[in-house]
């Protein structure tokens, strides 16, 4: 497999291993539900590196559906590279916005969203998908950085979205009226897309002839279209003469006069003879065969989004605008009609859908309306690193639940209901400070931490019960954690034969017990079924 080199790529490629888990504080007087918590919608205001990596002890192989939307690297949005990675060079990026003529813009572009990536396949399930949304400007280098990540075997589609629904005159050479938005699964092996259905009514628009019977149709030719394979010399058996309606003979040929090959045997022309359609044009007579419209199986998304159906970029303004009409201003908005479709192709309704760019809250708009739609569940995570995560991101989403006056959907005029807990990234987890006593995380961050850390499994708050210092269950372990943010408690707290006996008889797994210090030895560890960690320590991974 072809590979992409870029500057700095040797020091980003494993930075998000380096990036340290943060506390998520929660914001209770920015949030819209009764109880803040993290299994709730979420909005999350902060860094989105170190909020995905905040994200893994909970929503590690959990979410179905990822769709982002990152600066295009066009040169003109002033984003500036802001990972603290150790070297000298990329110190020097930081905080420098990134304009047209920086000759390391792609550079930085790539190392940025290296660790990023990584991060955001952690959190995908096995047949979960994620859409990054981009332009000509990094579109093919994209493309080579998420081969490298998640294998070119695994890449689904470029679809296309038709973002302007007029041309540009005042361009030099072309006028671009498309965006793309790549598509990887996780694991092709196992990722399905979800067919689309239609009415009557309703149905894409190449099913353009209705046949005697009422029922819509579109037309493809009989012949084969002379792809690898379709010759006569490769297919001899499918060579042969048709007879047309002023009884010609027909062969197939391809468009450079060479002999071709039909798409069906004898057989099966015979058998769907109802089928066959001929046309007579400048070079004779061609025979077609009709598709029907069988909308009781549905038909697969295609790859181009026209934006008669899912909106174009005049359209997101106009949908912002909506929701805001007093301002703010938003630049980029994305339409409702684009999220919608992605969350029908790759969405179920219990699905969670995650966007670590988080923007004007498009994403949890759509979200919350597809639920309205179909009774849905799904459940969105934003993360917006920008001071207006709360008057923007967040502020849209309080007014898409409880109602927008003057909305011409009678549904957002109502109200889409829902909830959302807000969250902002608080300070570093770090073990160490445990030794000085600054800075020490609360019991539920620390749990949250060494459960993930080290089972690898995910973390459920709604199980811990810190009276009994019981943290979780992991397939092999039950873990406890003897901890407080006290100094002195710390000082003083020991794993001694008494607490071990306090926890009660194994129920067949090993115990794992994080604590300062103990005051047994390995003998009665074994007996009572204990794997001992002390704190502060590596954090390490158990053997699965």
């Amino acid at each position: 497999m072809a590979t992409l080199d870029f500057k700095g790529k040797a020091l980003v490629q494993n930075y998000h291993l380096t990036v340290k888990y943060h506390e998520l504080v929660p914001k209770k007087d920015k949030s819209l539900t009764d109880k803040v918590r993290l299994d709730d919608n979420l909005i999350i205001h902060g860094d989105n590196l170190k909020a995905l990596k905040a994200l893994l002890p909970t929503y590690a192989g959990r979410v179905k559906c990822i769709y982002i939307d990152p600066p295009y690297n066009t040169g003109n949005e002033g984003w500036a590279y802001n990972d603290n990675v150790n070297s000298p060079m990329i110190q020097d990026w930081l905080g420098k916005a990134v304009d047209r003529d920086d000759l390391t813009r792609h550079d930085k572009w790539l190392c940025m969203m290296t660790p990023r990536l990584k991060l955001l396949k952690e959190l995908l399930r096995d047949d979960g998908v994620i859409f990054v949304s981009i332009d000509d400007n990094e579109a093919h280098r994209l493309c080579c950085l998420m081969d490298e990540m998640f294998g070119e075997e695994n890449f689904v589609s470029t679809i296309i979205w038709e973002k302007a629904d007029s041309p540009r005159m005042d361009v030099e050479y072309f006028s671009s009226r498309h965006d793309s938005v790549i598509a990887f699964a996780r694991n092709r092996s196992v990722f399905q897309v979800n067919r689309e259905f239609y009415d009557d009514e309703n149905l894409p628009t190449h099913y353009d002839k209705i046949d005697e019977d009422e029922r819509a149709y579109y037309l493809k030719p009989l012949r084969a279209m002379g792809g690898q394979g379709e010759t006569r010399e490769a297919r001899p058996n499918l060579y042969f003469a048709l007879v047309s309606p002023s009884s010609k003979k027909v062969f197939p040929h391809l468009q450079d006069g060479t002999d071709g090959a039909w798409r069906w045997g004898r057989e099966k022309i015979e058998k769907e003879k109802k089928r066959i359609e001929w046309r007579e044009g400048s070079d004779g007579w061609t025979p077609y065969f009709r598709i029907y419209a069988d909308m009781s199986k549905g038909v697969p998304p295609e790859t181009i989004f026209h934006h008669e159906e899912v909106g174009s970029s005049r359209t997101s303004r106009k949908q912002f605008k909506e929701v805001f009409p007093d301002g703010p201003t938003f630049d980029t908005p994305k339409p409702l009609g684009l999220l919608a479709k992605l969350l029908q192709i790759a969405t179920d309704k219990d699905s969670i859908i995650l966007d670590s760019f988080g923007g004007s809250g498009t994403t949890a708009h759509a979200v919350l309306a597809q639920n309205k739609e179909d009774g849905g569940n799904r459940k969105f995570i934003l993360v917006e690193c920008e001071d207006y995560a709360d008057t923007i991101t967040a502020e849209r989403v309080r007014r898409v639940i409880k109602g927008v006056k003057g909305a011409s959907d009678e549904s957002l005029k109502k109200g889409l209901g829902g909830s959302f807990s807000y969250f902002e990234l608080g300070k570093a987890i770090e073990l160490e400070s445990i030794l000085d006593g600054k800075n020490l995380p609360g019991y539920l961050e620390l749990a949250r931490y060494v459960f993930y850390t080290a089972t690898g499994e995910e973390f459920d708050e709604r199980k811990m019960n810190e009276k009994r210092q019981f943290v979780g269950e992991s397939k092999t372990h039950e873990v406890f954690l003897f901890y407080k943010p006290d100094i002195d408690y710390l000082k003083k707290i020991a794993l001694t034969l008494d607490r071990a006996e306090d926890l009660g008889k194994p129920k067949g797994k090993r115990r794992l017990v994080f604590a300062p210090t103990k005051y047994l030895d390995q003998e009665q560890l074994d007996a009572l079924r204990i794997d001992f960690a002390q704190l502060p320590f590596e954090i390490y991974k158990l053997a699965q």
